[in-house]
């Protein structure tokens, strides 16, 4: 018996593992003065390469990052700081091969 609900186990995490869809989120901590933004994907057995953006509220470009998500890992962040950022609606893209992903946050 307690071999059948170790393998239904492990089966039904396989089973989720496979169906992580790519995505983006960003998380102001203003009491840290900083501005998260990470990126989650389907681990893979090999490193990937991809690519962020920080888009400024004027559509310029602040900050292009290429990163090296290394194999078996499910996530990169990036980070920046509050403090001179433009005010209004940011832009955090991620450049994932052909997929392009993005989110966007407000700077107050």
């Amino acid at each position: 018996m307690k071999q059948i609900i170790i393998s239904l186990l492990l089966l039904s995490i396989a089973l989720f593992a496979k169906d992580i869809k790519p995505e983006v989120d960003c998380l102001i901590l203003e009491d840290e003065n900083s501005i998260i933004c990470k990126y989650i994907h389907e681990r893979l057995d090999v490193d990937k390469n991809i690519t962020f953006e920080w888009i400024e509220p004027d559509g310029n470009i602040s900050r292009t990052r290429d990163m090296i998500v290394p194999a078996n890992h499910g996530s990169v962040y990036d980070f920046r700081y509050m403090d001179g950022r433009k005010k209004g609606i940011w832009i955090f893209k991620v450049i994932d091969g052909k997929n392009i992903l993005e989110t966007k946050f407000e700077v107050k």
